[in-house]
């Protein structure tokens, strides 16, 4: 069934350094004298290097084996008969999951001193054996809700965690929401709609400002609403809405149901933007005349878990 190991890697921060500064040196030079701690960016590399080095030996198969940097996963073309290991941080398996479709994914955590690991149930030890019970076909998986944007003219872009519509630059984003039967225009630092596995991410924060400005200004608020994985539903709210004589603040946060969907018309004649899981590099354009319509997706990822 399984003819092929294929495993996503990311860059550490000190190889984005050194392709910023060219050198090791001058990477050091300039983190150093800006009060930053080198040491720090050098012990996650080598973690992460050992840690690459000891999937290598735990994927040896006799299969072929690819490491695929995340930088490429988006023009990456999948196929059911690889099996799909990522070796990075929680962020890595959402890039990841959203391209690879219904095959299962293994998320491993090279370093549990420093990712916390929510996305990733696996230890570099227990890597061999995941990957067996992969290719055995006795893995167990947990299916995770993904969320869809759609456009009138076909086009489409799937999230595991979170899915952006505004500006692309820091001004505001102008549109119309519909949901159900109500709708009103509005002008704000975009909107924001998350899944189940993203109601602890980005969508958090933004509980975390409303909670932390309404405790400034005497209310009180929870700590916002988090969802199982495998919950339909979806989450959205508005950030930073204004209200004028053009654009209203009334639906600024919500529920989308497993039937129901969230409709964006643009008013923005450019600049305007749809991006998933914080990837701004692979977006839809939405610009005056562009609608687009927001719900959970047909089909679901699947991540590996252990099985005791």
């Amino acid at each position: 069934m399984y003819e092929r190991i294929v495993v996503v890697t990311r860059k550490t921060r000190l190889e984005e350094l050194i392709e910023r500064f060219n050198t090791r040196g001058q990477a050091k030079f300039y983190l150093e004298h800006a009060g930053g701690d080198f040491a720090d960016y050098e012990q996650e590399h080598e973690i992460y290097r050992r840690a690459l080095d000891q999937v290598r030996r735990a994927v040896d198969f006799g299969l072929p084996c690819q490491f695929l940097d995340r930088s490429l996963v988006p023009t990456y073309t999948f196929d059911r008969s690889e099996v799909v290991l990522t070796l990075g941080q929680d962020g890595l398996v959402a890039n990841v999951a959203k391209y690879v479709g219904e095959q299962p994914i293994v998320g491993l955590n090279p370093d549990p001193a420093r990712f916390d690991g929510v996305l990733l149930p696996f230890n570099l030890a227990g890597a061999r054996g995941a990957v067996v019970q992969v290719l055995s076909g006795r893995a167990r998986t947990r299916g995770v809700t993904l969320a869809e944007a759609t456009l009138a003219d076909g086009q489409r872009l799937v999230a595991f965690n979170d899915l952006f519509i505004g500006a692309r630059s820091h001004v505001s984003a102008r549109y119309r929401i519909r949901v159900g039967d109500r709708s009103e225009a509005q002008s704000s630092s975009g909107v924001l709609v998350a899944t189940g596995a993203g109601s602890t991410g980005w969508m958090s924060s933004v509980f975390n400002m409303a909670a932390g400005v309404t405790t400034f200004a005497g209310g009180a608020i929870g700590k916002g609403i988090r969802l199982d994985w495998e919950d339909r539903r979806l989450i959205y709210a508005v950030r930073e809405p204004f209200v004028s004589r053009h654009s209203s603040a009334d639906l600024v946060a919500g529920m989308i149901e497993p039937e129901g969907h969230l409709v964006l018309e643009s008013l923005m004649p450019t600049g305007g933007v749809i991006f998933s899981d914080g990837v701004e590099a692979d977006f839809l354009d939405f610009n005056a005349g562009a609608i687009g319509r927001v719900q959970a997706a047909a089909r679901q990822a699947h991540l590996v878990i252990p099985s005791d």
